[in-house]
Formats: structure tokens, C-alpha cells, sequence
């Protein structure tokens, strides 16, 4: 994935400098990969920028998604690792997460584990881009669900343009915990071709308490980050990329809130190497080149530290590791063209993955859930997107993709072209319609296709065998998206120098071939998974199978309204899903997430250097009608978040943060959880730049676009 445009140093250089200076937009590239602002995009795109972060001060990743539209971000206060759940689908690469162009493809499917998860320190993300639906399909293979991208920091931001070195220091800390962070990061300017960055991060969390004041066992975790990046300039409008990042993260996890559950003591290691090649110069029309190659590896080790003897988890003192390595590339290229009145561009490029899975349990059934094996997923796109005049825009493109698993018990195999397309008409200046039509293609993974050997199943009488059975003949999902939306862009409405931002859509996304674990044998169930019974008082087998097929509607909505002195944001979704063919047709889908909506109201005093917000979050209840019959879900009620945030900048490089999260000490449990989420937290944050040195102004043919 070709980079994105780096953030300007500090807070970016749209941070509000007086009470009457507003926000730039947000220039995005992953809905279409050519650079559009965030409003203007024609698809269900949302962005978080920097300062929306420092409003946020993330202790967790899933932070970062606070009231996001369609979007959840699923973490369980006992673990580190993240899933993301776009519109009600997730697991198995459904939703595709990068991180600095880094596929994330970690699975570790269990009691209560993730089947698509990924770590990365909140603290250092920079950007985060979400496109929901599959039509970014000339984004990867897979992503029927949608695409996340995060940036982490960088030089640029760090340094202000015309210095030679940066250093940021930040420092938090939670009450409810406690919890400490700090982070100290470098920056250098080696003449006006050379950047350098290198930093780390140290994160503690003791366990919290909920809502009721009770302490949630095992929810501390202990993080460290290291990150280094040089860019390199060689030429006029090239740009060569270089990054090194390892995170590490230690904690004890379960798959229940019990205290004789069985718990691991867990140690991750995810490790990224990346580098990229771009070249843009805003005088070529025939080449605008982005290309990345990159290693991604997690390396999950437990050792069982709580719980009975088990054939299903061993004994006490048992290891097992989870290992899976990640290589891939990523190159496009986009020309542009007039003919007559019509602006054209065309993207054309490729991308591939390779995964490696290695995981060892020798005590348990940890590698029986979970396969060795390998994958790869490649495929070719071409994107054209025409404008007329200012009144008219059509993207067209088409995605070739093909895949390949392998193991010692069997393999499959598949290929697909899979077509998008996108008309949208701008009647007035401040008023864009859009209609969509995109299809997108998830391969099986590994565990699904070739998971297979017996798994002990305890029950009352005693333990009866059932096996998983590979199936080398499944075949991909697809996923046909239709969706119509509107994008509202009106500036000085009210007052002068005011902004209203709009986005709101409504979609309807049907799965073929939709993947799901099915079961022969007795219907007296005595274990399940995912919501499916794979074991019964006598013998049965279990496999995944392309069984369903499903349909998840819904309707989101985001905007915001800058008047400089105050602001206002609002936020919110609706969605259904349920399967709509095979054994199971009527039945809800058990991953289709509560309707919310979300509300913040800031205020920004002294010509901005105060800001003082609050933002209320409304989250529907999960009741048992909306499950299928034998979830592995619990239902959950509604819940009222309510948090307070204040930012002091008293100058360009300082900024002092507090916020209250939680701040009627709500007890809740966000639905696909089990444990409770913290109650009220108090947290204060302190980051301090320092900078130096000049740099002659470059030459205008040194400047990357």
C-alpha cells in the first residue's frame, strides 16, 4: 500500500490556531487510491486525524473507533488484541487491516479467541482511514466487509518543515487502574533529502474496575513498542521509505469472566519490516507510482497458568504458540488524461500475499483449532474515474483475485473477477448523490479450509470424541454491495468561516457461499463454537461449509458543524443481518452489532489554545430475538456512555489534556464481550515538542506531492 501523505508536525497543521480558523478536510486515498478529500469521496469513508486523537487519548486500541459509524472495534479487556467488525461482518480477513501498509492477518480461533485479530499501540497511530462495504476492491483481496488503515507517526510529525530535529515526549495516566504511558520520539533532517525517525513506547495497565466498583481479574497488560523509519528523497519527486517496528505485549487472557477458568500468561511479539517506493510529481500525467513491500510476523506464546486438567487445554504449566508471517508487495500506478470536458484517471496495479502459519500445542487442542499451513492471495485491478465538469463523476473498475491453500491434509484453490462501479451527480455546488455497485471476494483461511482431527469433548457422562473434517472443496465468499449515499458540503451557512460536513448512506450487502461451521450427528448438543454446536453426546463430526448465504442491511450517518468558536458532531447507524439461504435461513446473524448513535458538543475558548468537549454515546440493547438459536453470544442491555475532554495548548509545542471516561460510571459490557468494561476513568495527558536547527527552503522539484 502506498503511503499517505504524512500529517504535518505536532497536532497537524489544521489545528485551530483562533476562534475563527477551522479544520482543513481530510485527504483520504484508500476508498479509490487517488488523493480525495475525506467529503468528497464517494463512499461511506470516515477518518481520524490526529486531533481528533489527542480528544480521545486511547488506553486501547478499540479507542480509536469511538462512535465511528458501522464500525466496532472488539476487544476484551483481558487481551490486547483487536477485531474489527465493519457492518456486521468480521473474522478471517472479512474486514482487511493495515498498518503502515502491513496486512494484518493473525488468527488464533479458540474458547473466546479472535479469528481475525491484530496489536498495535494507539499511541502511535497518526491516521486512521475505514472504508465499509467491498468497494474498495482494488484495495486487496478479501475485504467484503471493508478496509481499515492506520499510519503510525513519522518525521513530519515531528518536525516543523523548516527545522533539523524534533523531540516529542508524552506522558499519560488513568486512574482507573492505575494506568501510566509515555512515549518518546525523534525526528532528524539530514540536508533537504533525508528524514530520520526513531522512538519507543512503555504502556501499564493494572486491572480496572467496572461500573459496580468491582476489580475485572486479569484485564492489566504490560506493552512496549520500538519504531525506526528513514526516508530518502533520491530524485526529484521520488521518495524511498524504510521502517522497522516491533511491538511486544504481555498479559493473561481467558475465555471466560470466571475465576477457574482456564488462563494463559500470553507473550506477543508483532514485528513489521516495510519499505516503499513512490513517485508523484504533479507535472507527469503518465506516472503517479506507489509501491510497498512488507513482513509482518506475530509470534503468540502461552503458557496455562489457571484451570483443571484438560485434554482440551492441557495441564497447568503447558505451553503452546501461535506464529504466523505475512509477506507481501503492493503497486499501482495512475494516469491521467483529458478528453473533451471529461478529466480521466487510470489505476492499474497488483498486490499480493503470502501467510505462513506455524502453531504448536502438544498438551492441548490449541493447533487443532487452529492448522499449520500456508496461503497465498494475489490479484490485479484497474480502476478508470472520469469527472464532467463539476457536476458529474463515474468510477469504473474490475479486480482479478486468485488464491491457493496448502497443507499436509489437502489443499483448494479459486479465482474470481469482481466489478465495481460508482455514478455520482452534484445537482448543487453543496449537494453530491452517489449510487454504488461493488462486489468483493474473501478466499477461505486456512483454518477454515483445512482444520481438521479429533477434539476431546467434555461432558457429564464422561468424554466423547467428535472430529473437525477439512474441506478442500470450500469455496470464497462474495460479497454484492449496493449502496446509495449523499455527501452535504456547505461553508459559511450561518456565520463567516462556519463548515458543515455531511455523509450519509444506506446499504445493503449480500453474501454468497457465506462460510460457517456445520455439524453431523445427534442433536443433544454438549459444546458449541461460534455460535454452532460442534459436539453431542455421541459421535459427530464438524466442518465449514458453504451453507448460507446472507444479507446485512443498515443505514449510517456522520457530520459535523465548525463554526470555529464551538463545534458539533453526530454520528449513528442501524443494521440487520440474517441468513437468507440453507438450513439456517431466517435466522439473525450473531455478529451484527447494536444500533448507536454518538453526539459531541466542544467548545474552543482564548483563540483556541482551550478546548473543552463532551460526547454522549447511546448503544441499543442485544436482546435474545436478535441472536440465532445456540449463540455463542450473551445478550446484553443498552448503555449511556457520557466523557469529558479539555486540551490546553498555551503554545505550539505543549499540550495538556484531561478527560473523563465513563463519567456516569456506567456497568456494561459491550456486546461479542464477556468481561465488563471499566467504570470511571480519570485520565491526564502532557505532550512536549521540542525542535531546532534550519533548513534552507527546498527546491520546488524536491517537494513529494
Amino acid at each position: 500500500m502506498a503511503q499517505e501523505p504524512a500529517a504535518t508536525p505536532a497536532s497537524s497543521a489544521e489545528v485551530v490556531l483562533t476562534d475563527q480558523m477551522v479544520e482543513l478536510d481530510p485527504i483520504t486515498v484508500v476508498a479509490t487510491r487517488t488523493q480525495q478529500s475525506w467529503i468528497d469521496t464517494l463512499a461511506a469513508v470516515s477518518v481520524v486525524r490526529p486531533e481528533q486523537i489527542e480528544m480521545l487519548m486511547p488506553m486501547r486500541t478499540q479507542d480509536l473507533f469511538q462512535g465511528m459509524p458501522g464500525v466496532t472495534a472488539i476487544q476484551n479487556g483481558n487481551s490486547t488484541q483487536t477485531a474489527i467488525n465493519i457492518r456486521g461482518l468480521q473474522d478471517f480477513g472479512r474486514v482487511a487491516v493495515f498498518v503502515d501498509g502491513a496486512r494484518q492477518n493473525f488468527t488464533q480461533l479458540g474458547h473466546g479467541d479472535g479469528a481475525g485479530t491484530f496489536f498495535v499501540e494507539p499511541g502511535l497511530i497518526a491516521d486512521v482511514d475505514v472504508v465499509r462495504g467491498p468497494v474498495s476492491n482494488i484495495y486487496g483481496s478479501g475485504a467484503i466487509g471493508g478496509v481499515v488503515t492506520m499510519r503510525t507517526k513519522d518525521a513530519n510529525d515531528i518536525m516543523r518543515p523548516n527545522e533539523t530535529w524534533g523531540v516529542e515526549a508524552d506522558g499519560e495516566f488513568a486512574g482507573n487502574g492505575p494506568m501510566g504511558y509515555g512515549s518518546l520520539l525523534g525526528a532528524a533532517r539530514v540536508g533537504q533529502n533525508v528524514d530520520l525517525f526513531v522512538g519507543g513506547t512503555y504502556r501499564n495497565q493494572d486491572d480496572y474496575k467496572d461500573g459496580d466498583g468491582n476489580e475485572v481479574a486479569y484485564t492489566g497488560y504490560e506493552t512496549w513498542t520500538g519504531i525506526a523509519k528513514a526516508t530518502i528523497r533520491p530524485a526529484d519527486f521520488h521518495e524511498l521509505k524504510f521502517e522497522v517496528m516491533n511491538y511486544e505485549s504481555q498479559f493473561t487472557t481467558g475465555s471466560s469472566a470466571s475465576s477457574t477458568a482456564t488462563q494463559y500468561a500470553t507473550d506477543v511479539t508483532n514485528t513489521t519490516a516495510a519499505a516503499s517506493w513512490n513517485y508523484s510529481n504533479p507535472d507527469d500525467n503518465l506516472f503517479d507510482w506507489r509501491s510497498s513491500v512488507y513482513w509482518n510476523r506475530v509470534d503468540e506464546d502461552q503458557v496455562k497458568v489457571v484451570g483443571s486438567s484438560s485434554l482440551i487445554t492441557g495441564d497447568v504449566g503447558d505451553p503452546r504458540s501461535f506464529v504466523i508471517d505475512t509477506v507481501g508487495f503492493d503497486a499501482n500506478n495512475t494516469s491521467r488524461f483529458t478528453l473533451g470536458a471529461v478529466e480521466n484517471a487510470i489505476t492499474y496495479g497488483g498486490d499480493y500475499f503470502h501467510d505462513d502459519v506455524d502453531n504448536t500445542d502438544d498438551y492441548g487442542f490449541g493447533e487443532g483449532y487452529n492448522p499449520s499451513g500456508e496461503r497465498g492471495v494475489g490479484g490485479a485491478f484497474v480502476q478508470w474515474k472520469a469527472n464532467y465538469s463539476t457536476w458529474l463523476e463515474a468510477i469504473a473498475a474490475l479486480r482479478y483475485d486468485a488464491y491457493s491453500l496448502s497443507s499436509a491434509d489437502g489443499g483448494t484453490s479459486g479465482d474470481r473477477l469482481s466489478p465495481k462501479f460508482t455514478l455520482g451527480i452534484t445537482p448543487v455546488a453543496w449537494l453530491t448523490v452517489y449510487g454504488t455497485y461493488a462486489e468483493g471476494y474473501r478466499a477461505p483461511s486456512v483454518t477454515e479450509a483445512l482444520v481438521a482431527g479429533p477434539h476431546p469433548a467434555v461432558f457429564s457422562g464422561g468424554l466423547t470424541p467428535f472430529s473437525f473434517v477439512p474441506n478442500p472443496n470450500l469455496e470464497a465468499e462474495i460479497g454484492k454491495n449496493k449502496e446509495v449515499g449523499v455527501n452535504i458540503k456547505q461553508d459559511n451557512l450561518f456565520v463567516t468561516g462556519d463548515r458543515l460536513r455531511i455523509k450519509a448512506n444506506y446499504y445493503q450487502n449480500d453474501v454468497e457461499n457465506y462460510i460457517e461451521l456445520v455439524t453431523y450427528g445427534s442433536p443433544a448438543c454438549i459444546y458449541q463454537v461460534r455460535g454452532y454446536c460442534v459436539a453431542y453426546n455421541d459421535y459427530s463430526l464438524a466442518q465449514y461449509q458453504n451453507v448460507d448465504e446472507a444479507r446485512l442491511r443498515g443505514f449510517e450517518f456522520e457530520g459535523t458543524y465548525d463554526a470555529g468558536k464551538w463545534f458539533l458532531g453526530l454520528s449513528g447507524q442501524t443494521m440487520t443481518g440474517e441468513v437468507t439461504a440453507g438450513p439456517d435461513e431466517g435466522q439473525p446473524l450473531s455478529t451484527v452489532q447494536p444500533d448507536q448513535i454518538t453526539t459531541t458538543l466542544g467548545f474552543r475558548f482564548w483563540e483556541g489554545k482551550l478546548t473543552v468537549a463532551a460526547r454522549w454515546t447511546a448503544v441499543a440493547a442485544v436482546t435474545a430475538s436478535d441472536l440465532p438459536t445456540n449463540s455463542v453470544y450473551d445478550a446484553t442491555d443498552s448503555f449511556n456512555l457520557v466523557s469529558l475532554y479539555a486540551g490546553y495548548q498555551p503554545n505550539e509545542n505543549t499540550l495538556v489534556r484531561f478527560s473523563v471516561e465513563n463519567l456516569l460510571d456506567e456497568q456494561y459490557t459491550q456486546y461479542q464481550n464477556f468481561l465488563p468494561s471499566a467504570g470511571l476513568t480519570v485520565k491526564a495527558g502532557l505532550t512536549v515538542r521540542f525542535g531546532g536547527g534550519e533548513v534552507a527552503q527546498a527546491e520546488p522539484a524536491l517537494i513529494t506531492k
